[in-house]
């Protein structure tokens, strides 16, 4: 009798103890996928996808999107050349401070509407039922755009990194043309496009890595450039934080001005907080893992990256030799401490890092594609609004994504100029878009018509909630005001800042068209719900029927 029970406890029980484990994590998963699927309905929707993104995944998902080390490093020159070296570090923790007030003004929305239509859905359902139409179609379309060009631009400042240190490598033999950049950025757009045509669960498993390279090859650049470079040749505290790293190297603007340029870095790399909030009908409890995800990696970029900018500028040499023959400061940085073999080592990494960057942002949005086409909002009467029944992921949505992003990246090849000026909006478009929610919001949150339900991330309705709101949306005006100055002067055609007219013009062509003849076939956010009337289930209903079926047969 004692040996039987003895061998029940060291045979037996490992094992029934690991199914009885696993037994009870599928029935929390699938009752968690039940909850979240069940709020989705009372949002209107039917479910559509797998919820195969667990919380690793969405906060590496939520890192991935801003990838503080490559987004500083396709960015570094713009504060270190215009403002100097103290407007990089100052302007980093200036503008990441207020970034966290969007940043967890937005995870509030996406608290209490976790779809993948994001803040565009939101926007339509916090305001009157006469305003949604064209609420929604404005916030859609600035969303859209912010994301199309946002995932063209980060491809094309990859494509430029790889080319770099290509050039580099050769010791400049390389010459890196833009039919080279051009065609990189093409094929790595379909690279990226293959990627996420995998399964939702395929693309949760990949995902949950990002961020250990994201960080990983954040902290580790930073502690080898402050190991390789001895304290002697290290600048003073006046130079990295003082009035000795203030230059003005803008030619023309006032010195208060040219710091403020220094903005433009932080304010690259710290937006698309939204993106959780597309695949938040793939990712499990999405009321409270959503937004969490957006504040941690938002907190957790806006300390590492600050970090990285002060080690930067203390390690960074004579200013007149940036930013060297390759054209990005932070590579010459890293060439001049660690060595030409050891800096592109790292410099891999970062290309990695700006690489998953690019793979969430397609993600991201495909998934708004994919959320406006639901809701009629483009005209193709719901084509790219449906999931593949292979992969149960809107492959139609992610290869349109795809095909359009790569249009910016020809316009290189025909005007450098137009180029750059379609780049430089991204970030406009995509904070405007942020801040009319957080705006509707306040303004019709006692009125009939908008029942504003708070989910489990919430500030109230308290000072802390009003100071977050108001904060971010003066401050989101204010660094509009800022994409909009041209960074040298005099203006020229070559030198001026077409963001704030492209900007603007993008929301009166789509307002006209919207008057003359989306009003037809868009009226807002619609739901797909199965219809009273017992109507066949078509499209992504028909999706959200095999979803369910397909969970129980898991269990």
């Amino acid at each position: 009798m004692v040996l039987d029970f003895f061998q029940s406890v060291s045979y037996s029980s490992p094992i029934s103890g690991r199914q009885a484990a696993r037994s009870i994590g599928l029935r929390r998963a699938v009752r968690d996928d039940e909850e979240d699927n069940k709020e989705l309905e009372a949002l209107g929707y039917v479910p559509s996808f797998r919820r195969e993104f667990s919380n690793l995944a969405t906060i590496s998902f939520a890192f991935s999107i801003m990838g503080v080390c490559s987004s500083v490093a396709s960015t570094f020159n713009t504060p270190l050349l215009l403002g100097g070296p103290a407007s990089v570090t100052w302007c980093w923790i200036l503008g990441a401070s207020n970034c966290l007030s969007l940043a967890s003004s937005i995870a509030e929305i996406i608290s209490a509407y976790p779809t993948c239509g994001g803040l565009y859905t939101a926007s339509a359902q916090l305001c009157p039922r006469k305003h949604r139409p064209r609420v929604g179609w404005i916030v859609g379309w600035l969303n859209i755009l912010g994301q199309f060009v946002g995932l063209s631009s980060s491809e094309f400042g990859l494509a430029n990194m790889i080319l770099a240190a290509v050039s580099v490598g050769t010791n400049g033999a390389y010459e890196i043309t833009a039919n080279k950049v051009v065609g990189l950025t093409t094929g790595l757009l379909i690279v990226h496009g293959l990627l996420n045509s995998l399964k939702t669960r395929q693309l949760a498993y990949f995902t949950s890595s990002f961020v250990f390279v994201n960080l990983g090859a954040t902290f580790v650049i930073t502690i080898t450039l402050l190991a390789t470079t001895s304290r002697a040749e290290m600048h003073p505290a006046s130079y990295v934080f003082g009035a000795d790293g203030l230059v003005n190297g803008t030619g023309g603007w006032n010195t208060g001005i040219s710091f403020l340029l220094g903005l433009l870095s932080v304010q690259w790399t710290m937006t698309g907080y939204d993106s959780t909030a597309h695949i938040s009908e793939e990712v499990r409890r999405a009321a409270y893992a959503a937004p969490v995800a957006i504040i941690i990696a938002t907190f957790g970029t806006a300390v590492s990256g600050w970090l990285l900018n002060i080690v930067l500028i203390l390690c960074s040499g004579p200013l007149a030799d940036l930013p060297g023959p390759s054209g990005s400061a932070f590579l010459a940085i890293m060439v001049l401490r660690m060595g030409k073999h050891a800096a592109l080592a790292l410099w891999f990494f970062v290309c990695l890092t700006a690489f998953f960057v690019c793979q969430s942002g397609l993600q991201a949005g495909s998934r708004t594609i994919y959320a406006f086409s639901r809701d009629h909002g483009l005209p193709d009467a719901g084509f790219f609004g449906q999931v593949s029944s292979s992969t149960q992921t809107p492959l139609r949505a992610v290869w349109l994504t795809t095909l359009v992003s790569v249009l910016p990246g020809l316009l290189d090849l025909a005007s450098p100029i137009a180029a750059n000026a379609i780049f430089a909006m991204t970030a406009m478009a995509a904070d405007l878009s942020y801040i009319i929610p957080v705006f509707l919001r306040r303004v019709y949150h006692s009125h009939p018509e908008v029942q504003f339900k708070p989910g489990p991330y919430y500030m109230g309705d308290g000072w802390l909630g009003w100071a977050a709101n108001v904060n971010c949306i003066v401050w989101t005006l204010f660094v509009c005001v800022i994409f909009s100055l041209p960074t040298e002067m005099p203006v020229t055609s070559t030198n001026m800042n077409y963001s704030a007219v492209i900007t603007v013009g993008v929301v009166l062509v789509s307002g006209a068209w919207y008057v003359l003849s989306a009003h037809r076939h868009y009226h807002g956010p619609a739901s797909n719900l199965p219809r009273k009337d017992g109507g066949a289930l078509g499209g992504v209903e028909a999706g959200g029927e095999k979803i369910a079926r397909e969970s129980a047969e898991d269990v």
